[in-house]
């Protein structure tokens, strides 16, 4: 694909790159040889933006001719919206008052070039501003009343760059017009744009990386257009009709925050933030369980009054759980009565409830994958190498850091594993979910019900392949067209 770089007087440019042509807003807005590029990558460093004006029209034009601008037509309506600013503000807060915290003065100015700033403290917020609005040079002006706040931002020209900072910008320009993928609009034709939400360097990721390519792939074949979004990319959520969420869930982390938002903008959503609520409590869980009269093993709620009474029911060893455990991390077996009062008073400084559940070993747990309503694939996980449970975080090496699984056809899990996971996720309402269940002297009890499951290429897509991944997205396409 051809880049160009647009501006007013390519004569007072000194910058040359060999990845990218500089040619003239005159050039590209009246020579048909541009017109008649079928692709090309323009970027658009014209002095003005304003409406009707001849970098206004670059963009415009570069639109109708199906060539990739940056920015678009959209990023400059943006930035002339002044009720942005606000909404920009607000999202980006916990940034800004992180970044501004050590200034003592009460007015600052941030110069974003290529989305980056010659200071590297200010890297991320930099970033994230370019990200927003696509603006090669950018001004952020902020004042300082009880917190930090957004001035203005102002698209600047080439010209308007301090002499200081030219040299710093030439190489954040060479670095950025050397890169291989932007983040510009699409000239492909789809019915909807969906959004995957990833967190980089998610410990315990609820799918690794060749999960992501399918649902990209297979998106792509069932007429979506897909991104993956980071945490701090809250602010593109709304240009999306769907979220797929495949970072780990937490009330108190972006994930909720993304489905929250996307709750109320409209946007179809896989998961619900209800059920982020509700399944990333154990407390709720085992109260809701208990109401539903589904069977699992002997669960106590824990809290300082009933401490002393807890062993009688559940016995030794005993499965002590923060409420907010995930993935095996904050839940531990007490052996020993010791063990128990040691380990649940720790947990009580934290949380004022606490489950204890009685021990039931076995080789492996069901993880039976509901979705909607009905089960579309099935596995049993094995425990880690050595240990009690399916992950081993204390393991020294990385391999037994949880056990095998194995998938298997719907139609040969037990009937009543099968039953059971149905009527448990119905608890927590429509939404994708993975019930774990274990089979102890031939009763299924049920361990958990996850929110976000897993779904790892080699594992959950073991036995039914392409078509769980299927599933997944025909499920949001459904809620986009069906308003569900």
């Amino acid at each position: 694909m051809n880049k160009y770089i647009v501006v007013n007087q390519p004569e007072t440019w000194t910058f040359a790159s060999e990845h990218v042509q500089i040619i003239s807003s005159k050039d590209y807005l009246t020579n048909p040889e541009f017109s008649k590029l079928k692709k090309a990558r323009i970027f658009n460093l014209c002095k003005d933006y304003s409406y009707q004006s001849k970098g206004y029209y670059v963009s415009l034009l570069a639109e109708a001719r199906g060539h990739l601008a940056i920015p678009n037509i959209k990023n400059l309506v943006d930035l002339a919206e002044p009720k942005l600013v606000k909404i920009v503000s607000e999202e980006f807060d916990d940034l800004i008052q992180q970044s501004f915290k050590s200034i003592k003065s009460q007015e600052f100015t941030l110069s974003i070039y290529f989305g980056q700033n010659v200071a590297a403290k200010y890297k991320e917020l930099s970033a994230m501003f370019f990200r927003h609005f696509q603006i090669p040079f950018l001004r952020v002006k902020f004042n300082f009343t009880t917190r930090w706040n957004i001035k203005n931002i102002k698209a600047i020209s080439e010209a308007e760059i301090p002499e200081d900072h030219k040299e710093s910008m030439l190489v954040f320009a060479e670095q950025y017009f050397a890169k291989k993928r932007y983040d510009t609009p699409r000239t492909n034709v789809t019915e909807y744009d969906l959004a995957i939400l990833v967190q980089p360097n998610d410990v315990a990721p609820p799918s690794n990386p060749k999960a992501l390519k399918k649902f990209m792939e297979i998106g792509e074949k069932l007429g979506f257009y897909t991104e993956i979004l980071a945490p701090k990319d809250l602010s593109k959520l709304s240009a999306f009709d769907a979220l797929l969420i495949r970072q780990s869930t937490e009330v108190n982390n972006e994930a909720y925050a993304f489905a929250r938002k996307a709750q109320q903008e409209d946007i179809a959503i896989v998961d619900y933030p209800d059920a982020i609520l509700k399944c990333c409590n154990k407390v709720f869980m085992a109260e809701a369980l208990e109401n539903a009269k589904i069977s699992t093993p002997k669960t106590v709620i824990v809290h300082r009054d009933n401490v002393n009474s807890v062993l009688e029911i559940t016995k030794l060893p005993v499965v002590l759980k923060s409420p907010d455990s995930t993935f095996s991390f904050g839940v531990k077996k007490a052996s020993t009565e010791e063990e128990f009062n040691e380990l649940v008073s720790t947990m009580l400084k934290k949380s004022e409830l606490v489950i204890a559940q009685e021990f039931s070993p076995s080789d492996y747990d069901w993880r039976i994958g509901v979705l909607d309503g009905k089960a579309f694939y099935a596995c049993r996980y094995y425990m880690a190498k050595g240990h009690w449970q399916i992950y081993n975080w204390d393991a020294k090496v990385k391999d037994d850091q949880d056990g095998n699984a194995d998938c298997l056809p719907i139609e040969e899990v037990p009937e009543q594993i099968l039953k059971i996971a149905i009527k448990s996720a119905r608890l927590m309402g429509k939404g994708l979910y993975g019930i774990d269940i274990k089979e102890v002297n031939g009763k299924a009890l049920v361990i958990e019900i996850n929110d976000n499951p897993n779904i790892d290429g080699g594992v959950e897509d073991g036995y039914y392949g392409d078509q769980v991944y299927i599933d997944i997205l025909l499920a949001l396409k459904n809620r986009i067209e069906n308003k569900i």
